[in-house]
Order: structure tokens, then C-alpha cells, then sequence
């Protein structure tokens, strides 16, 4: 008789209950994190690449920003709660 690989004759693709349960929660601080994280990564990849296309460094940067819609600490500040674009429910 010919052997089978293990858990593939029964139907079982190698995850049980058990094995899922073991498995560690991960929480949306570590989630927001990491997607910031790559974005700033992606980010800094593109001006980098503007810089040695010839722009200035202050001008790839802007563009940049831009495109990911980032604001800058004195535009959040000065913005306020005027032109949010969350309705509001109260």
C-alpha cells in the first residue's frame, strides 16, 4: 500500500481547532502600527526616488505627502473640527 501524506487522505489540510486556538491575538495598536510603519517605509522609498530624478528634497516630500493624503502637525492643529470630514452627531 502506498503511504498517503500526512492529513491529506482525510480531507484535513493541517489545521485543527486545537492548532488555531494556539495561535496568538494580535491587537489593532500592533495592526495600526504596522501598516504606518510600512507606509513610511513606501513613502520615503518614493521621494528617495524623486530626490535622484532631480527634484528638491522639499519638493518630493510634498508630492509625496500629497499623494498619501499626510498632514503636516501644524495642519492638524490648525484645522480643527471646522472641516472634518465626519459628520457631526450630537
Amino acid at each position: 500500500m502506498r503511504p498517503h501524506r500526512a492529513g491529506l487522505a482525510n480531507g484535513d489540510l493541517g489545521y485543527t481547532a486545537r492548532a488555531m486556538a494556539k495561535r496568538a491575538a494580535v491587537s489593532i495598536d500592533d495592526v495600526i502600527t504596522a501598516v504606518e510603519t510600512a507606509r513610511d517605509k513606501v513613502m520615503a522609498d518614493e521621494a528617495k526616488s524623486l530626490v535622484k530624478l532631480g527634484l528638491p528634497r522639499n519638493v518630493a516630500l510634498k508630492m509625496v505627502a500629497e499623494r498619501y493624503r499626510q498632514r503636516g502637525e501644524a495642519e492638524e492643529g490648525a484645522e480643527g473640527e471646522s472641516t472634518s470630514p465626519w459628520p457631526d452627531m450630537s
